[in-house]
């Protein structure tokens, strides 16, 4: 694995993300919060068939970019069903949001896997960070709760998605706020201490750069991709246990959610930080590997994504 400073223009590239998808996220959950409160789930269920044939048919950049990954997860050429199925999926995590939102926790039936990497952790009482990605729907975690006893979670987010959550979470229920840490701020790392120091789990999507960051060059489907070490380097410096957590959409009102150890930089010393670091971002790239071919409809980040690598790195070695 090779560490490196991407160019300017690369960063640009890779945090395109930030004005595309995220709006479209949002915009998809008011058009689904107002079928839903209004019309029911029943209804609500069918019309997103419909909108899941509009991005296939009206949504071309989102459509290129389920092209580009699709066939890296099937291993095969991907079609038009592969790629109404992605939509389709994501939509479906979308409009349960709403419904998680509202603790209507009994209209999913969610299978939990690796409670024993998390429970002894919870228990302690000491803190853990979790790590998830754009695969599946984190909004599971405020189901599990009722099989995980004192479970509390925190996320941390860019600020302006924080922001925009919190609006609409307040907007669908105001007795739904999630506790936020905002990233970019000045106090953002003694906020994540705060919460670890009080218990609780501390959760965050590290698959995708703000922008101005340290790369690693990774192996993911095959193919380069680039991923931000600084969620890593956050976890060694604060000394925590990191769990990866994913919540994979199995259709229906079916999820499974998987608990995976990823690293414990508590009992790392100072000298052998920077290889645990690059040791937890190849763990996470193998997690990665084997949960979007579990669960290929999941993922959920629809722009280039290899092809967001920076030039510097691409003469390098990737690591798997």
């Amino acid at each position: 694995m090779v560490m490196t400073e991407p160019t300017e223009s690369a960063y640009t590239k890779s945090a395109s993300w930030l004005k595309t998808q995220e709006r479209s996220n949002m915009h998809m959950l008011r058009i689904m919060s107002w079928i839903s409160l209004r019309l029911g789930r029943k209804v609500a269920r069918s019309v997103l068939h419909l909108i899941a044939l509009y991005f296939v048919l009206f949504a071309p950049a989102s459509r290129r970019a389920s092209l580009g990954y699709l066939p890296r997860a099937l291993g095969r050429p991907a079609t038009w069903i592969d790629l109404y199925r992605h939509f389709f999926c994501f939509a479906s995590t979308i409009h349960d949001r709403i419904y998680l939102i509202n603790r209507r926790y009994d209209l999913f039936d969610i299978d939990i896997q690796g409670k024993q990497h998390i429970h002894p952790l919870i228990d302690a009482g000491e803190g853990v960070l979790l790590m998830g990605a754009h695969l599946g729907s984190f909004e599971v975690m405020r189901a599990i709760g009722r099989q995980l006893p004192g479970l509390r979670v925190a996320m941390v987010m860019h600020a302006d998605n924080a922001q925009k959550i919190n609006t609409m979470l307040a907007a669908i229920n105001p007795e739904a706020s999630m506790d936020v840490i905002p990233l970019g701020h000045i106090d953002s790392m003694l906020q994540v201490q705060e919460r670890l120091q009080d218990g609780m789990l501390v959760g965050m999507l590290s698959d995708r750069t703000l922008g101005n960051e340290p790369m690693a060059q990774v192996n993911l489907l095959g193919a380069t991709a680039a991923l931000p070490t600084g969620p890593f380097r956050m976890a060694a410096l604060l000394r925590r246990p990191v769990v990866f957590m994913v919540g994979l959409y199995m259709g229906g009102n079916r999820y499974q959610v998987h608990f995976e150890t990823l690293a414990d930089f508590s009992v790392t010393p100072r000298g052998e930080r920077e290889q645990a670091v690059q040791m937890a971002v190849a763990r996470y790239t193998e997690l990665l590997n084997r949960y979007t071919r579990l669960a290929p409809y999941n993922w959920f980040n629809f722009f280039d994504y290899w092809q967001s690598v920076p030039a510097s790195l691409n003469q390098k070695e990737p690591t798997t």
